[in-house]
């Protein structure tokens, strides 16, 4: 396994290491929160998503989401993580107005789920981070200080929806480390579906702990940054806190835990406040929900629910299809590309009647290039694309058995777009069936030479590059219809 710990920070006094840890906060997927029945849209008019154990009227009792549980389960396994067959829920105290009850459910003494890693890659190699924890607990309302700038307003619609905090060991090293494991660690929750892992939305985003140290010694102090929504957010807080902490220590200074907040007009952070303990939250068990205690066979069925895993999908594409290490990055990058792909190809294997693995470089080339080219000049994902994939199986059939070429194929595609139009129907309408006719293609071939006695004379003579330009004339006077094989067999023959 490549060494990707050897990022450091330049000092005045020598070198620096970064120590970094990140708490990812991963809205779970659910139509309901952990705690009540209320709706979990994004986007919700304020305060229309509340019920009253939400809004923490008086003698409302919680009642355990056990979807949020399943998919917590799911999402441990799927990292490799224990999972505790008892755990419980504790209230975690504090005031703000965005926190209703005064305190918020989550679990600090016994979490749902334990240790596991994550495989992150970067540009130095692969390296596994360390899983701490993973532990259920429910998100705070949202305070907005910008309609009246007199005024703080309160929205809800979150209090109460569902989280895993997913904490990992401190063995990051880099920003780009940083990066990568977000980057990971959101694909994996999109393929198992535990969470959209929507950033701009507010459903993932990390506490960025941070400290540095010389290269071996003991942990520094580190600090906090709360809430930072976006992967390059991350890896710039990162950096900028390194050094700000290096040029507090090189100056004299001493690091103080505290929580900041990340500033992305400036890429900077700032202080917010000092840093709480444990003990500062009065931690206690939650005396109105029991413990969780889950069956073998709950968690087997958990286990048995999962897709194939992003690490495992890129070992086959490149193992069993053939694939490029690049290709099947960028086909596995997405589940829903992954899907559309494998759809593609197990579509095109039927037509063409050839193994998946014969295919589907074809498929992935065609898939890279002409379908994201067009998806991007259209704006949308693929999920949304105009051409599904047993469509677009159908016209790559047609260049396989040489009823179009590949040429004429980005023609076809083109009117799929805007059409709607299957390929077949395209190629017929417009009458561009290759033309495999050798009478027909004989006749332009001799047209062409006589016309040209002179390249035909230097082609004889040695220079063999005007090859290239028979073809040429011969597919224009063919109107590019012509069989691109034929072509050039009769064209040799009829040279020499």
């Amino acid at each position: 396994m490549a060494d990707t710990s050897t990022y450091t920070v330049k000092g005045d006094t020598g070198d620096w290491e970064i120590v970094v840890g990140l708490e990812v906060h991963a809205q779970v997927t659910a139509r309901a929160k952990l705690f009540s029945g209320a709706a979990t849209d994004f986007g919700a008019e304020p305060n229309t998503q509340v019920s009253l154990v939400d809004a923490a009227m008086p003698g409302m009792l919680p009642v355990l989401n056990g979807e949020c549980v399943r998919q917590a389960v799911r999402t441990g396994l799927a990292l490799g993580a224990e999972i505790h067959r008892w755990s419980r829920f504790d209230r975690k105290n504090y005031f703000y107005a965005d926190l209703p009850q005064g305190y918020q459910i989550s679990q600090l003494y016994h979490p749902i789920v334990g240790e596991g890693d994550l495989l992150i890659e970067t540009d130095a190699g692969e390296k596994r981070i360390g899983i701490e924890r993973i532990h259920l607990e429910q998100d705070a309302g949202k305070s907005v200080h910008d309609l009246d700038p007199t005024k703080s307003f309160v929205d809800l619609n979150r209090s109460g929806c569902a989280l895993m905090e997913i904490v990992s060991k401190p063995d990051i090293r880099s920003p780009a480390e940083a990066a990568a494991y977000v980057t990971a660690l959101r694909q994996l929750l999109r393929y198992v579906g535990s969470c959209d892992g929507n950033m701009d939305e507010g459903s993932m985003r990390a506490d960025v702990n941070v400290s540095v140290r010389r290269p071996g010694a003991a942990f520094g102090t580190r600090t906090e940054t709360k809430n930072v929504n976006s992967v390059r957010f991350i890896a710039q807080a990162v950096e900028h806190e390194a050094k700000r902490q290096v040029a507090v220590l090189e100056s004299g200074g001493t690091i103080v835990q505290e929580t900041r907040l990340f500033d992305p007009g400036t890429g900077t952070t700032r202080p917010m406040r000092s840093k709480e303990d444990a003990h500062d939250y009065r931690y206690f068990p939650d005396p109105d929900l029991l413990p969780v205690e889950l069956s073998e066979d709950f968690v087997e069925t958990c286990r048995h629910s999962l897709p194939e895993l992003p690490a495992a999908k890129r070992h086959r594409y490149i193992e069993s299809l053939g694939l490029t290490d690049y290709l099947a990055g960028v086909l596995m990058a997405e589940k829903a590309t992954a899907d559309w792909f494998e759809t593609l190809v197990a579509d095109l294997a039927t037509r063409t009647n050839k193994a998946p693995a014969d295919i589907a470089r074809t498929a992935a080339n065609w898939a890279s290039g002409e379908l994201f080219g067009a998806l991007k000049r259209l704006g949308l994902e693929i999920d949304a694309s105009p051409v599904s994939p047993t469509s677009a199986a159908e016209l790559l059939a047609l260049v396989d058995n040489a009823t179009i070429s590949g040429s004429v194929a980005k023609t076809v595609f083109e009117a799929m777009l805007e059409t709607g139009d299957s390929a077949s129907a395209i190629v017929d309408a417009r009458g561009l069936r290759q033309v495999s006719d050798t009478g027909a293609i004989d006749t332009a071939i001799a047209q062409i030479l006589a016309a040209n006695a002179d390249k035909v004379a230097q082609y004889r003579a040695g220079k063999e590059a005007l090859f290239g330009f028979f073809v040429g004339q011969t597919m224009k006077a063919m109107g590019g219809k012509a069989n691109p094989a034929i072509i050039n067999e009769r064209l040799k023959a009829a040279l020499s």
